[in-house]
């Protein structure tokens, strides 16, 4: 998504300029946070390289729920759009490169690349989607079903997150998910 928006602006010689300049790229060490969990969130920002994470405090411990990697935007949408302080923590996981754009630029890219903004709409209902179905998992499987599905259907995940992120991300303890690998 993000690569098709930025050839879109490089061909375009009316908003080239304007947009190219709404674009910060920067280079982010693992453990960067680029949202607090209470803060506004005042940009919207894309993967160029690298793999970052959503998490929440719940008693002391952070709760993981989302994983984003290349390509994808990431967000605290609810803050974003309503000025109210967000639900989570936005974290890179590994050293990143990622582009940040401010809301009210974003705005304005989607009234002058109205194509876009069916994509992003489309990616927003997938992750409503992944939410859903991370909720309903939480409930109906096992730990171990959802592992398995993990790997499946997010073979990334695996390869690249720390053990006890994609612990926090299934609901289980570091412990209990060495044991369910074990199992294998």
């Amino acid at each position: 998504m993000f690569d098709k928006l930025i050839n879109a602006i490089k061909r375009d010689e009316k908003n080239r300029a304007k947009f190219q300049k709404a674009f910060f790229e920067k280079e982010i060490a693992s453990k960067t946070v680029l949202l607090h969990e209470g803060e506004i969130a005042n940009n919207i920002y894309f993967i160029k390289k690298g793999c970052l994470r959503e998490w929440f405090n719940k008693d002391g411990k952070d709760i993981t729920f989302q994983f984003f990697f290349e390509g994808q935007p990431v967000a605290s949408i609810d803050s974003l759009m309503n000025i109210k302080p967000s639900l989570f923590t936005i974290e890179s996981i590994e050293p990143s490169i990622i582009f940040s754009i401010a809301k009210n630029d974003f705005t304005q890219l989607f009234e002058a690349y109205p194509e876009f903004k069916d994509i992003f709409h489309d990616f927003i209902f997938q992750r409503f989607r992944n939410y859903g179905q991370l909720f309903l998992s939480r409930i109906k499987d096992t730990p171990q079903e959802r592992y398995e599905d993990l790997i499946k259907n997010h073979s990334e995940i695996i390869k690249r997150v720390p053990q006890h992120y994609i612990a926090s991300y299934l609901g289980i303890t570091p412990i209990s998910l060495s044991r369910i690998r074990n199992r294998k």
